[in-house]
């Protein structure tokens, strides 16, 4: 018994003297831990200062492209037409058309 407890004392020793030498600094978050280079390089994400120029780039760049589609199927549903496809796989815009025409 007195084996185990000596064992857990270095153990706990060991642990504590480890976690002072690696105390982060606040606001770290992720950037703390001990990771592999891999790691690193397929989440750079997580390790690079955030951009505010490149994210509201990317932002009106989805949002206009949001926009054209929502316009486009406007354009579509106005005009009243479809996409037909041909018996040779072509597809062709046709105006919709009653029945009763």
């Amino acid at each position: 018994m007195y084996f185990y407890r000596k064992i857990a004392e270095n153990l706990d020793n060991k642990l504590k003297i480890i976690m002072d030498k690696q105390k982060p600094a606040p606001g770290e978050g992720i950037k703390s831990i001990r990771t592999t280079n891999v790691f690193k390089i397929i989440n750079f994400e997580l390790y690079a200062k955030p951009n505010l120029i490149i994210m509201t780039f990317g932002v009106v760049g989805i949002l206009f492209s949001g926009a054209y589609l929502a316009y486009m199927r406007a354009q579509i549903e106005k005009n009243n037409t479809y996409v037909a496809i041909g018996e040779n796989g072509s597809q062709t815009l046709m105006q919709k058309r009653s029945k009763w025409d």
